[in-house]
């Protein structure tokens, strides 16, 4: 509310009076004022215009759609969705680490192949590959039915 008393415009002497009660003396000086001279459906015409600006409000509260309301939601779900996603980020880089270094204590922990192994190594890997098919006992085969 107003404070009329520190209002450097009502310090002035009205009638070489000092004012005791600038509020009531401005309500006096409104009510000298004599009336505007409005339309005889003036309160219909307001009337007309408020319940026309409640129903547009009510109009958007339906959609749901008021950016002062949404604009800091979006903005603070969107900070959450990037720290969500950066969290996530380092937990899985966190976790790949951590397959790594069980893998290299594994491989650590394991003794060191002989020499003769280390030989041989060309013999031992062909080993471990499937035999091929003899293509000519095939054909062999194929022509005595």
């Amino acid at each position: 509310m107003c404070n009329f008393a520190h209002a450097p415009v009502f310090k002035l002497k009205m009638n070489n009076e000092p004012l005791q009660d600038p509020r009531k003396q401005v309500r006096e000086l409104l009510f000298r004022l004599p009336d505007a001279p409005v339309a005889s459906n003036f309160t219909a015409r307001v009337m007309q215009a408020v319940e026309l600006e409640e129903m547009q409000q009510s109009r958007w509260r339906v959609f749901g759609w008021s950016w002062r309301a949404w604009v800091p939601r979006t903005a603070v779900a969107s900070v959450l969705a990037v720290f969500a996603a950066f969290t996530f980020q380092q937990h899985s880089l966190y976790l790949h680490q951590v397959a790594i270094a069980k893998n290299a204590a594994l491989v650590a922990s394991q003794p060191l192949p002989s020499v003769d192994a280390l030989k041989n190594f060309d013999a031992i890997q062909r080993m471990g590959q499937p035999a091929r098919a003899d293509e000519e006992l095939l054909a062999l085969a194929s022509d005595m039915k």
